[in-house]
């Protein structure tokens, strides 16, 4: 049985591999380092379908040592050992080079077992994960490697890799391959910069075609988008791109750029992750928002509770309107600057007893000087306020709270500095 499409184009030399200029172009540092004849140990990160394992494996078999290769979902504690033992055999003699694919997979233990021999170079380390290293990789392994991030490739350079498919596919079916104009475009779009999705797509494509009278084949275009139509989505709910979107979406809002709130909402909904859209949604109204707008907050909680209810697709029609409104507003995070700051204060030791006037007893000891609650009721004074003790002792004259220059705010501290004399 033929191997995909994607297999059998892939690169054999770096100059063949598609994106990654950043790192492979003329000044990059990964192309340097190999045109300088050592190979170090080294993590490629990155999502999947960009080139890691390619360049990976371009790597370690020009690295002119005994290569291994390893995968981390199906690698045991044995294989590892394995390795190991070919360092004292004649093939091993001039050191290893071990490509350990989905690194990540592995536990500690599986990864320690690895230190000692990549400490001394008689291992040499090259990894690719699709998961952020410095969050799945044991640090010891990670200190003696370079990092080298991988990124999505750019759609015009996927249409490259696309048009070569169906130039390949053409040969192998022994007849012309006709595409409909877009057909290009909307694979190198739709494919998320996944340049494997996309091959996998024109090979579809081609198996799929309609052919023609005179011997050719046509690829119509809405057959394109059928097959391509949910391969830009990467996501994953336990994964950096879950993380990534959601930190992206509560920035959009703070930032006050509706378009871009509203691209990250439509994500969260194309991966049906509605709880998680509803979940930063209120935090944002409550966080960024607050008391610029405090109406917000039922609002969005109200929107919330409808978009749970109808559930999708009807839930983005609400949410979209709260996220609008959320990333049109007016922003103040005195609220949570307030209380954060009231707990730095807990952790530093900095509280006290609440002073007797607040206190839940109305009785006294014997041996209290000046017995009796002594609160004083705000009701009972103009302005419904007056002058009292509220903080402990040692946090007399603290303040947590610095309204924010926003109509709502600067209405409320105009309004207590005329009560309380201040102004």
């Amino acid at each position: 049985m033929a191997s995909p499409l994607a297999d059998r184009l892939r690169p054999k030399t770096l100059d063949q591999v598609v994106g990654q200029r950043h790192i492979l172009g003329e000044n990059g540092a990964l192309l340097r380092v190999v045109q300088s004849g050592a190979v170090p140990n080294m993590i490629f990160y990155g999502p999947s379908g960009v080139g890691k394992t390619t360049v990976a494996r371009i790597i370690a078999e020009n690295a002119g040592k005994k290569l291994h290769k390893l995968n981390g979902t199906t690698a045991s504690l044995a294989d590892i050992r394995a390795v190991m033992d070919d360092l004292d055999t004649i093939s091993g003699y001039g050191g290893v080079v071990l490509y350990l694919d989905e690194i990540q997979y592995l536990n500690k233990k599986q990864q320690q077992s690895l230190l000692e021999y990549i400490e001394d170079g008689r291992i040499t380390l090259i990894a690719s994960t699709t998961e952020n290293p410095y969050f799945y990789i044991y640090n010891a392994i990670l200190s003696r490697c370079t990092v080298f991030e991988f990124k999505q490739v750019p759609p015009e350079e996927v249409e490259r890799a696309v048009q070569r498919g169906f130039s390949v596919l053409s040969d192998e079916l022994g007849s012309e391959i006709r595409l409909e104009d877009g057909v290009l475009s909307h694979i190198a779009l739709a494919c998320g910069g996944d340049v494997r999705k996309a091959l996998n797509t024109v090979e579809l494509l081609a198996l799929s075609s309609d052919k023609q009278e005179d011997g050719s084949r046509l690829v119509p275009l809405s057959r394109a988008k059928e097959l391509a139509q949910r391969s830009a989505m990467r996501y994953d709910r336990d994964g950096d791109e879950h993380y990534d979107i959601l930190s992206a979406f509560q920035k959009s809002m703070r930032g006050s750029d509706p378009d871009a709130a509203i691209h990250y909402l439509a994500r969260l909904l194309e991966a049906g992750d509605l709880i998680s859209a509803c979940r930063r949604l209120m935090v944002c109204a409550c966080e960024d928002v607050g008391l610029a707008y405090p109406q917000i907050i039922p609002i969005v909680k109200a929107a919330c509770d409808i978009a749970m209810q109808v559930g999708l697709p009807e839930a983005r029609i609400p949410l979209a309107d709260a996220v609008i409104l959320v990333a049109t507003s007016p922003k103040s995070n005195t609220g949570e600057a307030a209380v954060d700051a009231a707990m730095a204060d807990l952790k530093a030791g900095r509280s006290g007893p609440i002073p007797r006037n607040l206190q839940n007893k109305h009785y006294d000891g014997a041996g209290v000087e000046n017995p009796g609650q002594h609160y004083l009721y705000p009701h009972d004074y103009p302005g419904r306020w007056v002058p009292q003790q509220y903080l402990p002792d040692a946090l007399q004259g603290q303040v947590y709270y610095h309204p924010a220059d926003n109509k709502n705010e600067r209405a409320a501290a105009e309004y207590w500095k005329k009560i309380k004399g201040q102004s």
